[in-house]
């Protein structure tokens, strides 16, 4: 019997948390939007809804785990 090509798996914490765009770029979201909003203003609370693109030091890192998306 041949060997088997070992393949990589999908983290799917990784896969939960990122998202990738048609263009290659990683979405993610903001911290600090799970408790605690009374203290928060509205405006800072809408921006923090809007997805942040992950920095550049960390793309390639993101994509390894996430090898099919």
């Amino acid at each position: 019997m041949p060997k088997s090509i070992a393949r990589s798996k999908t983290r799917k914490a990784v896969s939960k948390r990122f998202k990738l765009t048609g263009t290659g770029k990683v979405l993610r979201q903001h911290a600090s939007r799970r408790h605690l909003l009374s203290a928060k203003s509205g405006k800072l609370k809408r921006h923090m809804s809007k997805s942040a693109v992950v920095d550049s030091t960390d793309v390639a890192r993101i994509k390894m785990n996430m090898p099919f998306a």
